[in-house]
């Protein structure tokens, strides 16, 4: 067994007796985050990155350096 199976059976067995200890209204917490986790890691993998946008500045080549424009979408955006 690896180091790290082995630490992650450590870790499985100390989160299971955490939750032999929890109430039954705490554990259906504990299930709707895990639920959560789930489906947050799923709509992460399923996510392609979009670039339909390439080329949309194309007529702001002449005015502004690219650093100008990263800095102006950052005013955009609040940041």
């Amino acid at each position: 067994m690896l180091a790290r199976e082995r630490t992650m059976s450590v870790d499985m067995r100390a989160l299971a007796d955490l939750l032999k200890e929890l109430p039954p209204d705490a554990l259906e917490e504990v299930r709707d985050f895990a639920a959560f986790l789930l489906a947050k890691q799923e709509r992460k993998a399923g996510h392609l990155l979009r670039q339909d946008w390439a080329g949309a500045l194309r007529d702001y080549r002449g005015q502004y350096t690219s650093v100008e424009l990263q800095h102006k979408a950052l005013g955009w955006r609040g940041d």
